[in-house]
């Protein structure tokens, strides 16, 4: 086997030295490109199988965009086949977008419902062609309703009857169902939920309408007798025109407490009560409004108005007179002949008479516009009572100090608002509702003292806790100054009575060290020959050494003997 291989490996090492550059080059070229059709085929096969939502294919772009924004809502990855039909990954979410789009009207109206339901059937009997697709369409029914959000577990029975001769006898077709609902779900009071499995159930089947479609829950409760839940649907159209009113209320609330707590403060505005009244109900009017027809307009630039407007213009008009006189003979024409003499003149033959008739037809033409308005939800009327409290001020004596009372509290007086104040209030008040005299707004600010003992009594506790505090402060600060005086007074005594202990040595250094000069002085008059220690010779250096000091830097000297004193 390695001879083999070797011997395949050294024909190839030939060929390969006796080929040309560019034969090289297209053999390179036709691996790469077979490497290239390999990896492209392995990608292709192992790519995930998509499952189309649609079978038929979507031509309306704004349907499909409809759709496809549906279903990324649902954080489902679509794509779109060269065919037009909307791919997802994989059935299951193909199964429930079915179910999302047929229960919001999303599918096309030129879609064929039957595409949904696409499945291959194989029979050879019509019996058995008609049983399958009826379980067919029984099972995807159901897989559709349980691939719901809300719905846990479905069963759904169809029936279709036997196609009749004549329509009178034609039994119709039914359907019904039995709905678990997951934990947590609203389906069984939703009705747009329960009205979007119904129509799954309409989608799916011919013939199929609402009155024949019975949808339940696991008890047995009908969940499609929309017309037995009308009570229930006013019940909640009422629930959420009171939440509406309950806005209305709180907004403005909020605007008028906002607006006078930051003109009175808080603490002194607090209630304030609104009610509002709403005509809920819906109306169309239609009304007709006549207006002027200008015949002139008003001409640009002058002072005044010198346009004409008429009320109406004539449209047509026609005029119809009747003259007779005579006795009333009109003859006939010639004998045998009928005459053309009709019957009110006829009856006249042979009578005197005269007779004069003026007809005249004028239309005018009005300048008439039809409107007609829809009434939404209104306010009817708007009801705002406010309490605002007075002033409180603290009283004081001559020295501005706060008048005290026996029990130790401040003394206060309670100063009420003015009635220009209430009015200015209430005109703010009536500017904020949009008042209406003509509904019966009705706006009341009243000054009414609030309750302040609470208030008061922690207030007085705070200022008595405050004064004793500052008390403290004082004896403190007294205390402390009485230690600092007594330390200075210490701290001048203590230097005092160092100075003159000082003193005392410097004079008595002074008197020995005259004693010793005095000695040294007879010693040398008498000639005797004295002998100094150690240390007076140093210390008659060190003398020395600070007179010529001072003699040669007095200021240094004069700045050094300043720094002791203040040192000392």
């Amino acid at each position: 086997m390695n001879d083999f291989f070797k011997r395949i490996t050294g024909q190839i090492a030939a060929l390969w030295g006796k080929w040309s550059l560019v034969q090289r080059l297209i053999l390179i070229g036709i691996v790469v490109a077979a490497l290239a059709g390999l990896i492209a085929m392995v990608t292709i096969s192992s790519a995930p199988a998509m499952a189309p939502v649609i079978d038929a294919p979507i031509r309306d772009e704004a349907a499909q965009d409809r759709i496809i924004t549906r279903i990324n809502q649902e954080g489902i990855k679509t794509s779109i086949s060269p065919t037009g039909v909307i791919m997802v990954p994989d059935a299951a979410s193909a199964k429930r977008m079915r179910a999302i789009l047929i229960r919001e009207d999303l599918i096309p109206s030129g879609t064929d419902p039957w595409a949904i339901f696409d499945q291959e059937r194989w029979t050879t009997t019509d019996f058995e062609r008609n049983v399958n697709l009826r379980r067919a369409i029984t099972q995807m029914v159901t897989d559709h309703i349980k691939a719901l959000d809300d719905v846990d577990d479905a069963k759904v029975t169809i029936v279709s009857p036997e196609r009749a001769l004549f329509a009178s006898q034609q039994n119709p077709v039914t359907a019904s169902v039995i709905i678990t609902p997951k934990p947590g779900s609203d389906i069984t009071q939703n009705r747009k939920k329960v009205e979007g499995v119904q129509k799954i159930l309409k989608f799916a089947v011919e013939g199929l309408i609402d009155e024949n479609i019975v949808i339940t829950d696991q008890n047995g409760l009908v969940l499609n007798d929309f017309a037995g839940m009308a009570a229930f649907d006013r019940i909640n159209q009422i629930a959420e025109e009171a939440k509406h009113i309950q806005r209305q209320e709180a907004y403005y609330r909020a605007q008028i407490l906002k607006s006078l707590q930051n003109t009175y403060g808080e603490d002194r505005v607090r209630d304030l009560n609104i009610k509002i009244e709403m005509d809920m109900s819906s109306q169309t009017v239609e009304k007709k409004v006549i207006d002027p027809i200008t015949v002139k307009p008003r001409t640009p630039g002058l002072a005044y108005d010198d346009s004409e407007q008429v009320i109406s213009v004539t449209r047509s008009e026609s005029i119809s007179t009747t003259t007779w006189e005579g006795t009333g003979f009109n003859p006939e024409g010639p004998a045998g002949v009928e005459g053309q003499t009709s019957p009110a003149y006829r009856d006249m033959e042979n009578l005197y008479g005269k007779v004069n008739q003026s007809t005249r037809t004028h239309n005018e033409e009005l300048n008439e516009t039809v409107i007609k308005q829809e009434k939404s939800p209104q306010i009817e009327r708007k009801t705002v009572s406010v309490n605002i409290d007075g002033r409180w001020e603290i009283k004081h004596d001559e020295k501005n100090n706060p008048v005290l009372r026996p029990d130790g509290s401040r003394e206060r007086e309670y100063i009420p608002m003015t009635d220009d104040e209430i009015r200015s209030v209430e005109a703010l008040i009536q500017g904020a509702i949009a008042y209406s005299a003509a509904k019966g707004d009705s706006v009341t600010v009243e000054n009414i003292q609030f309750d302040r003992t609470k208030q008061f009594a922690d207030e007085d506790a705070a200022y008595s806790r405050h004064k004793q505090f500052q008390l403290m402060i004082l004896l403190f600060l007294a205390g402390l100054a009485l230690i600092l005086i007594g330390f200075m007074i210490y701290r001048m005594v203590s230097r005092e009575l160092e100075r003159r202990r000082r003193q005392r040595e410097e004079e008595l250094a002074r008197q020995q060290q005259a004693i010793r000069d005095n000695a040294l002085l007879e010693a040398e008059n008498e000639g005797v020959e004295v002998s100094m220690s150690v240390e007076e010779r140093k210390r008659m250096e060190l003398l020395d050494n600070a007179v010529n000091m001072a003699k040669e830097h007095p200021g240094d000297v004069a700045q050094l003997i300043r720094t002791w004193l203040l040192e000392e």
